[in-house]
């Protein structure tokens, strides 16, 4: 087997378009953890199951399990400072960030486009990830325009 170029194999697969989303949960003391995640799809709709994929090298990958519950705020397209904010392992990064607390105790993003509460159903190790599979118990939808990533860049979309 020909050993793939991992910055190729990124260029490449940059060329797929995904909405950006906040992953959000709580630690054994109640306090709000998260991360930016775009690796984010809709598994079944009966049974309600989405997934995400998280790094293994995250800060907030080992809250997941521990608290059994996560929520996903999909986010706005005024919304790309929270996705950058997000995507770092400062401590501080829910400083200041208005949050709606979800029914299930996880955090929401306030703002977003649409909110899933999840429960974790099944963890599966793949590679530097683990992909985490919860059933949806209540959802909003708030509306408004996606942020999209593309191509190495945070896009919006054409208006209608």
């Amino acid at each position: 087997m020909v050993a793939l170029d991992p910055l190729q194999l990124r260029a490449a697969l940059a060329h797929f378009a995904t909405g950006i989303t906040v992953v959000t949960t709580v630690d054994a003391e109640g306090r709000p953890r998260g991360l930016t995640a775009n690796a984010f799809c809709s598994v079944s709709l009966d049974p309600p199951l989405v997934l995400v994929c998280i790094s293994k090298a995250s800060d907030s990958h080992r809250y997941l399990p521990s608290a059994g519950k996560f929520a996903i705020s999909l986010l706005s397209e005024s919304q790309e400072h929270l996705s950058r904010r997000f995507a770092t392992s400062d401590p501080s990064k829910f400083r200041d960030v208005p949050l709606v607390w979800g029914h299930n105790g996880a955090p929401l993003i306030a703002g977003a486009l649409a909110h899933l509460e999840c429960h974790l159903t099944h963890a599966h190790e793949a590679g530097d990830h683990t992909i985490y599979l919860g059933a949806v118990e209540r959802f909003e939808i708030h509306g408004g325009r996606p942020l999209v990533f593309f191509g190495g860049r945070y896009r919006g979309l054409d208006p209608d």
